[in-house]
């Protein structure tokens, strides 16, 4: 079993289920006893300063919304880039922190370079492998704009992209005549 870790999973077109109908996931953790990971396009209407001030008097210095990480149950997390506080690394510098001082840490902190969400997206030994290969799911590397600065159709541009990779793939350059008319 190859490891997804750092991938991005993108909802096939086909894919019914409503937690993840153009979703776009961002996978944390994969290995023989499942994975997790974070739908990274479903920014809920709530400021995180609001969730924020339910469970903590710390003051919350982040502007940004709250996003919903997917159907299970979680924690408040974070996506950031803060080396000197870690947590799991999916990608190079990018970190998610899950430990309650973590993100206290940094919801104390006004960086752009973050993503609250609560909820998250799981599945159990096997089932993210038979999702893949029954053709739910597209797949892609993350980079820190998928992340970050997702823009406003992140399911749309990455399925486009997906697909165009995909179709490359059976292109043979030293095939193609060079005259395009001999085709």
């Amino acid at each position: 079993m190859q490891s997804l870790q750092g991938q991005l999973l993108i909802a096939a077109p086909t894919l019914v289920d409503p937690n993840f109908v153009r979703a776009v996931v961002l996978i944390i953790e994969h290995n023989d006893e499942g994975a997790w990971g974070l739908v990274l396009n479903r920014q809920t209407d709530t400021p995180v300063a609001d969730a924020w001030e339910q469970v903590s008097q710390v003051p919350c210095a982040s502007e940004q919304m709250l996003h919903h990480g997917g159907p299970c149950e979680g924690p408040l997390m974070v996506v950031h880039k803060r080396g000197d506080i870690g947590g799991a690394e999916p990608l190079d510098g990018v970190f998610v922190a899950v430990d309650s001082d973590d993100v206290e840490q940094l919801v104390g902190c006004d960086d752009e370079a973050m993503a609250f969400y609560v909820g998250y997206a799981g599945w159990g030994a096997g089932q993210l492998e038979e999702e893949i290969e029954s053709g739910s799911w597209l797949s892609c590397p993350a980079s820190d704009a998928h992340l970050f600065d997702p823009g406003d159709d992140p399911w749309g541009v990455l399925t486009k992209q997906v697909a165009r990779a995909e179709a490359l793939k059976g292109l043979n350059p030293k095939i193609i005549p060079k005259d395009p008319s001999m085709n």
